[in-house]
């Protein structure tokens, strides 16, 4: 496999490998799709208030909100009977965080206070509450009444804000988004019917206030979890997919392999199993889900193993653990790092390689025989120009935090969005 170091690779060129490859998106309504009000969103995570130190008021002071356009607050928690507040000192209680317009006057604190304050001075950014739970939405999917107390509940904690007794957040969430990782076979239909009950009750709701209410969902990679979803159907209730475009490939393999890889490539060993973006976005699309309500999920965090032989720069070899992680690092997990950490690694004996034919980028240290799976802003920018080549609805980061001080792969993201989408 031909790689590159990517610091001798010139913007000319990979735009032009990356519209020559473009020719692998097959489905042509999606080439013909408009292109105009791109989506750019990110997760934040209630928790990074707390490690990592990065919180809502990060997003003013950095400029990520003057890019988003949406952001998503994992997670809500729910039950097999509705949603409950999965840390209630981050989400309401604590009145500690740093503010973005003045003080917090309470009775509300904590992170929803702050996304009050951000919604403020930015007054068209939607901001969606993320709920997740597997076995609970299977649950309360099973049966009607099941579904109809549970999207009710729901409704009632995070968009009527009734969060604690004379504590109201009502007007933080302008939609919810299901996580749901991930529908087995036998929650094939009544996915989509607890689906179809979260769109009827937020249009009831809405009658009622004059407000439109957003409904987005996780849309899952790998063949094996989206046959589970009646993805046409479903998708006509949703707003849009939040399609996952990483994770392909991690440490629960032995082999390394790039974890977020636009395309495929003959020499990749496990290529039958299609897992790349592209093959992902084409099923999408080959199962009657428009382009435009699919967006595109880029990671802000790399995948990493150790003992990896420097054959092919390390690529598609065997590994002895996962890498071992930078004691300073968010995610405190082997074999994955931030963006904010793999940014500088080659400081520290790395080398980076960009793939060409599978518009990925990785690292690898010959001391020490590790390598890295992650995204750069050569990767982030290409992927903007399959974005808008294939008419698709956007895309979106996991997650805020994770990003390197200047927010460079979330602006380069929305950079490439908003230009092409004009």
């Amino acid at each position: 496999m031909q790689t590159h170091s990517f610091a001798r690779l010139r913007p000319i060129l990979l735009s032009a490998w990356m519209i020559s490859s473009l020719a692998l998106v097959t489905c042509a309504t999606a080439l013909a799709a408009d292109d105009r009000g791109k989506v750019v969103g990110g997760y934040f995570e209630e928790w990074s208030i707390y490690f990592a130190n990065f919180n809502i008021a990060n997003l003013e002071n950095n400029g990520v909100a003057d890019k988003l356009t949406h952001l998503n607050y994992a997670f809500g928690g729910v039950s097999s009977t509705g949603c409950f507040i999965a840390d209630s000192w981050a989400d309401y209680q604590t009145p500690y965080l740093p503010t973005i317009t003045g003080p917090y006057t309470g009775p509300l604190y904590g992170n929803f206070a702050a996304l009050q304050q951000l919604k403020q001075l930015h007054p068209n950014l939607k901001v969606l509450i993320s709920l997740a739970g597997a076995d609970a939405f299977s649950t309360a999917a099973s049966t009607a009444a099941g579904r109809q107390a549970f999207v009710a509940s729901c409704i009632d904690l995070f968009i009527n804000g009734n969060v604690a007794p004379g504590i109201s957040a009502a007007g933080v969430f302008d939609g919810i988004d299901i996580d749901w990782e991930f529908p087995a076979a036998s929650d094939k239909q009544n996915a989509t019917l607890l689906l179809r009950e979260f769109r009827k009750q937020l249009i009831a709701l809405g009658e009622t206030n004059n407000r439109r209410y957003l409904l987005t969902m996780f849309g899952a990679a790998g063949q094996q979890n989206f046959s589970n979803i009646e993805l046409a159907k479903v998708g006509r209730v949703l707003d849009f997919y939040n399609v996952q475009g990483y994770d392909f490939h991690g440490t629960w393999e032995t082999s390394t392999n790039h974890a977020s890889p636009l395309f495929d490539d003959r020499r990749d060993p496990v290529q039958s199993e299609n897992f790349n973006i592209d093959f992902t976005i084409n099923s999408y699309l080959r199962a009657g889900v428009p382009a435009r309500k699919l967006v595109l999920g880029i990671p802000l965090y790399g995948r990493g193993w150790t003992g990896v032989p420097k054959t092919n720069h390390g690529l598609y070899q065997t590994s002895t653990a996962p890498a071992p992680f930078d004691p300073a690092d968010f995610l405190q997990t082997p074999g994955v790092e931030t963006y904010l950490t793999l940014s500088t690694a080659t400081s520290s004996g790395y080398k980076s390689y960009f793939d060409r034919r599978r518009i990925a980028v990785s690292l690898y240290n010959p001391a020490t025989e590790t390598w890295w799976s992650y995204d750069d802003p050569t990767t982030v920018q290409l992927k903007t120009i399959y974005i808008s080549r294939a008419g698709l609805g956007g895309a979106f980061v996991w997650a805020v935090k994770d990003d390197d001080l200047n927010a460079t792969l979330i602006k380069t993201m929305a950079a490439g969005l908003t230009r092409r989408g004009r």
